[in-house]
């Protein structure tokens, strides 16, 4: 099971709500995603290349 395709809807979901909820909160949950997004990425292949 490849985790960034069974995490990336959950958190894009969590980050939409939020967004609705409290808009001022919109610059922390988009640096937050695109920190996850960009972890994912480099360790969640299982092979780390420069």
């Amino acid at each position: 099971m490849n985790l960034s395709h069974s995490i990336t809807p959950i958190v894009s979901l969590i980050a939409g709500i939020l967004i609705l909820l409290i808009p001022r909160l919109l610059n922390y949950i988009v640096a937050i995603y695109l920190i996850v997004i960009g972890l994912i990425g480099l360790f969640g292949t299982g092979s780390f290349r420069l």
